[in-house]
């Protein structure tokens, strides 16, 4: 299967949020063809979620998982520790009291 550029990727993810209105940011720009992505997704209220896209390897297929929900310091500690061992790594953060994220929605694994 052919990979989408992570920075098309990026750009599309975004696009799809700003049609629902949910505010988003490029809080890390990574490598523009082969850089993973986190997706970061605060609440508001101190509290927050990371997301990192895997292979599945029972169902073939791409999914996102929760590596860590909590406090947001929490979350921001594990982001800086993924970007030192990644320098390739982008990092999005969504930010929406309903927690809403939309990488359960078809096209975005």
């Amino acid at each position: 299967m052919a990979r989408l550029a992570a920075e098309f990727w990026v750009q599309a993810y975004l696009a799809r949020l700003r049609l629902v209105d949910i505010p988003a940011f490029v809080v890390a720009r990574g490598d523009d063809v082969a850089g993973s992505v986190l997706v970061k997704q605060s609440t508001l209220d101190g509290q927050a979620a990371l997301y990192e896209r895997r292979f599945d390897l029972m169902s073939g297929d791409r999914v996102w998982d929760c590596v860590i929900s909590g406090p947001e310091g929490d979350v921001d500690q594990t982001i800086t520790r993924q970007r030192a061992n990644d320098p390739d790594l982008w990092v999005i953060e969504v930010e929406d009291r309903q927690g809403r994220h939309l990488l359960d929605q078809d096209g975005l694994a």
